[in-house]
């Protein structure tokens, strides 16, 4: 499979993103699960709480030059000790499911070895007011926060982290695994090799090849580790895991651009997808990269390729590539932090994941925008028209695909709270809820009461500004009064 997508858009299609013949009310299947995403790094804060131990992200924010604006996740949004009001508000807005991470710093704060329950306990409480809530959990085990003890051990380039990993995930199974019903694996592992032992952008900073292919290979043998500890405490638990998908578009068509496009696309897109399928590694781009996969051992791969229930895929943007960087073609709008605004590939996306690779459900587990939120209506809200836009014409894109026979069962935006945006630290704000930094005030933004309406009513609604005479789902301050 090759995750390309067409560059001549001159044409107008039957199937372009925000045609009213085709998404006036249009329906969404019964049971499809209208959800929003967070991350325990980018919400939780309470760093020290409990037993928490340091994760590789602490430790990165310490380091002047790490973050845009200086900050970290100390405190974050405070997630952890107003989870109870979040849940409510997700209530009020009328979702149906909300996909959050686990902290492996707060349940097994060594790494590996003695598991904290103080740690447990909080995700204790938080699935059961999920489901007191009537909102179904989708857990994801790992959303880039590794204990510090563990990558001064060598981190993810070294097999032990693959095994502690597993040790991890039966810890949190045999918890939580007789009321959650899907848990993912790991996050994006294309970010977490990339990123952060690549180009060093994220946490742990580190910059080299060899570290980052070995990285690769053992974060999705964590995965299988982790599946097959899920389904021996917790057998009728679905299990997957979230990838990113970037499609590529072609720019030029050189035998050097040719051969940078297909091992752009095989890293960036191919790379964790096709060992899943049992398709093993892309053997064009492992020659490319001068891989001789001594990591990889007998029996490893058939564990990466055990079965999955289902996939979730992120996909904010494409990718132009050409025969050198910045050759490239602006098609569409852009979001605040410069990315592209290109619906229709994830319509593309969704189709060649269904065809290619037939996994039985398909989930878009993260979807939105850093938009300027610079707008405010007469009542105070932020108003988002772009960020409506955006969800819905990618909402559009979905609900093609189904009709295509394509089994997306779910979205999820990105994300419920404006929060810690990684390296990028608080400045892009991706919301459908407005945090107010200094008193942690919620207060959903347009975008929020356009997204609970379609929540509500399973409909692809017009991107139009909610009534404003829909009473606030805002929770007040807990610490007030």
């Amino acid at each position: 499979m090759t995750i390309f997508t067409d560059v001549d858009e001159s044409a107008s299609t039957p199937r372009d993103a925000g045609s009213a013949a085709q998404t006036a009310r249009r329906r969404f299947p019964t049971g499809f699960a209208w959800g929003s995403a967070t991350s325990s790094f980018q919400i939780e804060g309470a760093s020290t709480a409990d037993g928490r131990s340091e994760s590789i992200w602490d430790r990165f924010c310490s380091q002047p030059g790490t973050i845009r604006d200086a900050s970290d996740g100390r405190i974050a949004c405070d997630h952890y000790h107003r989870y109870r009001d979040d849940i409510t508000m997700m209530r009020d807005l009328g979702l149906t499911a909300y996909r959050f991470s686990i902290a492996w710093p707060r349940v097994v704060p060594g790494g590996t070895g003695e598991v904290n329950p103080e740690g447990l306990d909080f995700y204790d409480r938080l699935v059961d007011a999920l489901l007191e809530a009537g909102i179904e959990p989708y857990l994801t085990l790992y959303h880039w926060d590794l204990p510090q003890v563990l990558e001064d051990r060598g981190g993810w380039p070294v097999r032990a982290t693959a095994d502690a990993f597993g040790a991890y995930a039966a810890a949190v199974a045999r918890r939580l695994g007789d009321r959650v019903s899907r848990w993912s694996t790991i996050n994006e592992p294309f970010v977490v090799t990339h990123l952060g032992y690549l180009n060093g952008e994220h946490a742990p900073g580190r910059t080299n090849l060899r570290d980052a292919l070995a990285a690769s290979h053992h974060v999705l043998l964590a995965h299988g580790l982790a599946q097959r500890e899920i389904r021996a405490v917790a057998p009728a638990a679905e299990v997957g895991i979230v990838l990113n998908f970037t499609p590529v578009t072609p720019v030029g068509d050189s035998p050097f651009a040719l051969d940078r496009q297909r091992v752009i696309d095989e890293w960036e897109n191919r790379w964790y997808s096709d060992p899943i399928a049992g398709k093993g590694y892309p053997e064009f781009t492992v020659e490319r990269l001068g891989w001789d996969r001594s990591e990889v051992q007998p029996g490893d791969m058939e564990l990466i390729a055990a079965p999955i229930d289902f996939l979730g895929i992120n996909f904010y943007t494409r990718k132009m590539v050409g025969a050198i960087d910045g050759e490239r073609t602006e098609r569409g709008g852009q979001t605040a932090m410069g990315w592209e605004i290109h619906p229709q590939a994830l319509g593309d996306l969704l189709r060649s994941l269904h065809t290619t690779y037939s996994f039985p459900k398909l989930f878009v587990t993260e979807n939105g925008a850093a938009m300027p939120d610079d707008r405010r209506a007469d009542d105070g809200r932020i108003a988002d028209v772009d960020r409506i836009e955006y969800l819905h014409d990618h909402l559009a894109q979905v609900a093609d695909a189904i009709d295509d026979g394509v089994p997306v069962e779910g979205y999820f935006a990105w994300s419920l709270l404006d929060n810690f945006e990684w390296a990028w630290g608080y400045g892009p704000k991706f919301g459908l809820v407005e945090v107010d930094a200094d008193t942690q005030v919620r207060r959903p933004k347009q975008s929020a009461l356009w997204y609970a309406a379609v929540a509500r009513c399973g409909e692809l609604l017009p991107p139009t500004v909610p009534d404003p005479t829909v009473p606030d789902p805002t929770v007040p301050d807990p610490t007030a009064g």
